[in-house]
């Protein structure tokens, strides 16, 4: 199992981006996935998820700024974030799974590296 994501960056204050997270060594097609994040001195957060059947879920924080896709022929899932604020800076995850739970537990047991993402002026 693999992922790998991509994306992440030094934004302006409004800015966007979009991460990408590529996955290989799992069914994806049938795997919900999830994007978490950590800030400094925090703990991990869900931010976003979509199921296999493509519903999606979004943290109230962000929501709005936020979309999340998936395309299974590339197994990608993307997070565009747009309106980015200073304190959504963070390290954001890729994760296999559900984004159920807070917080989140062991049984999510693949995780990407990890993406800086800083919202700084």
């Amino acid at each position: 199992v693999q992922l790998v994501e991509s994306g992440g960056g030094l934004v302006q204050p409004g800015g966007s981006l979009r991460l990408s997270c590529a996955a290989s060594g799992f069914s994806f097609s049938s795997s919900a996935m999830s994007w978490a994040r950590q800030a400094p001195g925090t703990g991990l957060e869900w931010v976003s998820g979509i199921y296999s059947d493509g519903r999606t879920y979004y943290t109230d924080s962000m929501k709005g700024r936020l979309t999340v896709s998936r395309d299974n022929a590339k197994k990608t899932v993307y997070l565009q974030m747009h309106s980015l604020k200073p304190e959504d800076s963070a390290v954001y995850y890729c994760v296999i799974g559900p984004p159920v739970g807070a917080p989140i537990g062991p049984e999510y047991e693949y995780w990407g590296q990890g993406t800086q993402v800083t919202v700084s002026s």
